[in-house]
């Protein structure tokens, strides 16, 4: 390998394993591609239509298995960026109760969007699967609690003398 290769390849490490930065640029970026494919998944199951793929006027099984599935590599990918800011940090209490939010809201929408399947659903088996308004409204509130827990995963830093800054009066 020849002088400039190597000083080219050595930066490219650099860039990805900087020691001042307080993240990790590799752990984010297979985080965000895990969830931008996850959010591609999610759309064929959502929306088969954009992708030339819609074979029936419902949504059935396959089509919510589809949609659940991108859902969950979103949370994945989501959850591996956003713990990727803690990289020289123990988590704080409120990242481990998103954490937990993130998975319930999952299980949440799972349940909701597979009621018919699981035989809770207005539409239970043996009958044609089909996907409702309440079971929308379930999994819109799955989602909603999944971005409640992201938020929660935010890493908060402190300012420099570690204490909140307080106005003074002139």
């Amino acid at each position: 390998m020849s002088e400039h290769e190597n000083t080219a390849v050595s930066a490219a490490l650099e860039t990805d394993t900087q020691p001042g930065l307080p993240y990790s640029k590799r752990r984010i970026r297979v985080g965000l591609i895990t969830t931008l494919l996850g959010f591609l998944v999610f759309l064929i199951g959502i929306r088969p239509s954009i992708f030339g793929l819609d074979r029936s006027p419902v949504i059935g099984f396959v089509q919510l298995a589809v949609m659940l599935i991108g859902l969950a590599m979103m949370c994945i990918g989501g959850y591996l960026s956003m713990m990727a800011l803690w990289k020289n940090q123990t988590p704080s209490i409120a990242a481990d109760i998103g954490l937990r939010l993130v998975a319930t809201g999952y299980v949440i929408a799972v349940f909701a969007g597979m009621a018919d399947m699981f035989g809770i659903g207005s539409h239970a088996l043996p009958k044609i699967p089909y996907f409702g308004d309440w079971q929308a409204r379930g999994v819109e509130i799955g989602q909603f609690i999944i971005g409640i827990g992201f938020v929660l995963l935010i890493p908060m830093r402190r300012s420099q003398s570690g204490k909140k800054a307080v106005k003074t009066r002139q």
